[in-house]
């Protein structure tokens, strides 16, 4: 079978399974309106029979009936629907027009027939059977509803109830049969329905061949013609059977063939070199620090850095393929010298510029051009951004990696030749203090000895401490929150010091990299130390900002102030001015900042109250800086391991 007739058939049989389907769900709705429509005729009909029915007791019944006398009253009640003229007329009138009906019975709560039709014979007997509710026919499917239609003649049953002081008095039953109902309502319908179906299914058909031979005709076109290719090539190979290469022929066809056999094979081989050199290309350019972005003749990216989206705070896929004038606007000191350098054509060397928001950057524009030929031709540009205050910032981490580390050798050296001597001290204190025994003097003088070695055990111990190297846990934390458990955590200590906090947190998030746990620390340090700083009370300020590259904590308290002269000490490990006070809480703070690539300041006036601002990198700042400070920890870990 030829593949032409194949797929013809293949639409065929598709429009066929369509059409059938459709078909299916057609007869599904008609059979259902129709099985409905019964439905509610037969329900109009009672609906009009209990009217009917109830106006025919009113009139019909003595008033002088015993209420209390069930056998007196259903006899009243009988004798009065049966001489009704209009009940007995609805009802004989009703079997003679509807089709559907076979029956039509008026019972009481006994179940035993008042009025039927004249000859049916019912009255005052049971009622032959249960039947079925008619409703239960409603919720067959297609196919159960035909069967119940077609097949064993059955009586449905719809009911409509008298009701009397909240009991049911009277039932009226309308027998729908199955049979009439094929005959006189589905038969008909099914049957014009399959006509037209059929009819369309034809249709459909026939189109779907027309359709599909008309939609093939360019494959035989091109199918003859690979047809006759095939031919010429073969009795060009068979007249040029001597010749070691087929594309010798004198027969165009066969030329061409060749030719462009191997020009899919060029392009084959040239696409895997594209595809390996871009491969290459991207895992280099997501590696670099330095934004690059390359542009075309009509000034459209083509090719854009990892890193550029920190530069420009756009994602990569949005730069890809814009032009100059959508990615750089003149409201910018960035953006109005690299649109100025284009509209001219004037390249930028190492060029550096400081942003709106404080960023120094390196800027360099290279326009490529082509040499070759008479006239020089441009080919497209080289844009590159080199953080200059990253790479100042991260060489300012390593120097101070270093130091850490030459302290931290220091420290550990001195912990442990000092607290040797401090062991020995404390075990000879103790045989000297069982040699003395008693001697309240001496005692006394022991008790000061033994304190004294002990607070240079705590000092020595907190230095060694204070220089360990801390191995940071960075994870991105929305600084509210921080700031928000922080006071939580210190209500109870602000209280004591009949301190209260005024918090200004910003509507959106501030996302930092941080460890959470070391800067919820630094920033109680600081909080604790403005509560204790204003001793008859008062209000303690927090705010949290954003400036575009930090998150900015201020705590403003109004306490007596930090003098000048002492100012630039305050962060010295064990300085302090209070008399309980171990000056270790703001040195660990400053150091926390700064191994998260952050800042301490402080402003202070002498009766007026400090300002204490905590400084932390976003987490859209840059990977690089937080990479450089967690490399500038690793090195003094590692020298501390040494």
């Amino acid at each position: 079978m030829r593949l032409k007739t194949k797929i013809a058939l293949a639409i065929g049989a598709l429009v066929f399974l369509v059409a059938t389907a459709l078909s299916w769900v057609y007869l599904t709705q008609l059979l259902n309106q129709r099985i409905d429509l019964t439905y509610k005729s037969a329900k109009l009909i009672a609906d009009e029979l209990v009217f009917a029915t109830k106006a025919a007791i009113v009139s019909g019944v003595p008033k002088d009936v015993d209420a209390t006398n069930p056998d007196a009253v259903r006899a009243a009640v009988a004798n009065a629907l049966r001489k009704d003229a209009v009940l007995n007329s609805l009802i004989n009138t009703t079997l003679g027009y509807a089709e559907t009906v076979s029956d039509i019975a008026i019972v009481d709560d006994q179940g035993t027939a008042l009025v039927t039709a004249p000859d049916a014979g019912l009255e005052d007997k049971a009622l032959p059977g249960d039947r079925p509710d008619y409703a239960s026919l409603q919720k067959s499917s297609f196919v159960g509803t035909l069967n119940v239609i077609f097949g064993k003649p059955q009586v449905y049953d719809v009911k409509a109830v008298l009701d009397r002081e909240g009991r049911r008095f009277l039932t009226i039953h309308i027998g729908i049969r199955t049979t009439f109902l094929g005959r006189f309502e589905v038969t008909p319908l099914l049957s014009s329905a399959v006509i037209y179906i059929a009819v369309a299914i034809l249709i459909s058909l026939i189109a779907a061949a027309f359709v599909s031979n008309l939609a093939l005709r360019p494959l035989a076109q091109i199918s003859s013609r690979l047809d006759a290719l095939a031919q010429a090539e073969a009795e060009a190979e068979a007249e040029t059977a001597g010749e070691l290469e087929a594309g010798r022929s004198s027969d165009a066809v066969v030329q061409v063939s060749h030719k462009i056999e191997r020009l899919g094979r060029r392009m084959k081989n040239v696409e895997e070199v594209f595809s390996a050199l871009k491969e290459n290309l991207d895992q280099i350019l997501s590696n670099l620090q330095d934004g690059i972005m390359l542009f075309t003749r009509d000034a459209r990216t083509v090719l854009v850095s990892r890193s550029m989206e920190r530069f420009l705070d756009v994602s990569r896929d949005q730069l890809l393929g814009a032009e100059v004038h959508e990615i750089f606007d003149r409201e910018s000191l960035l953006g109005r010298t690299v649109r100025q350098a284009f509209d001219a054509g004037m390249s930028i060397v190492q060029e550096e510029i400081t942003t709106e928001a404080g960023r120094r950057l390196e800027l360099s524009l290279d326009f490529i051009h082509d040499d070759q030929g008479d006239s020089a031709r441009s080919l497209g540009a080289l844009l590159t951004l080199h953080d200059v205050e990253s790479v100042s910032e991260i060489e300012s981490e390593l120097e101070l990696s270093r130091r850490m580390a030459a302290i931290g050798r220091l420290t550990s050296g001195v912990g442990h030749e000092v607290k040797n001597p401090i062991n020995a001290i404390v075990v000879h204190l103790e045989l000297l203090r069982s040699k003395v025994g008693g001697e309240p003097t001496a005692g006394r003088h022991l008790e000061i000895i033994q304190s004294e070695i002990q607070r240079l055990d705590r000092v020595v111990q907190t230095l060694v401490d204070f220089s360990r190297p801390v191995e940071l846990k960075l994870v991105d934390h929305d600084m509210r929150q921080i700031v928000s458990s922080v006071l939580l955590l210190a209500s109870a200590g602000l209280e004591s010091y009949n301190v209260t906090v005024s918090s200004q947190l910003p509507d959106h998030a501030v996302m930092v990299k941080v460890d959470a746990d070391l800067l919820k620390q630094a920033l109680l340090n600081v909080v604790l130390n403005g509560a204790q700083a204003m001793a008859d009370g008062g209000e303690l300020s927090v705010r949290l900002t954003e400036d575009g590259r930090n998150a900015v904590i201020r705590v403003q308290d109004h306490g007596e102030g930090i003098p000048e002269e002492i100012r630039p000490r305050i962060f010295d490990l064990y300085f302090t001015t209070k008399r309980d006070g171990s000056g270790i809480g703001l040195a660990m703070t400053y150091r926390i900042l700064q191994l998260h690539h952050g800042q301490l300041d402080v402003e202070s006036k002498v009766g007026q109250g400090s300002t204490f601002t905590l400084s932390v990198p976003t987490s859209g700042l840059t990977d690089l800086r937080l990479r450089g400070a967690v490399e500038a920890n690793s090195l003094v870990v590692e020298e501390r391991r040494r």
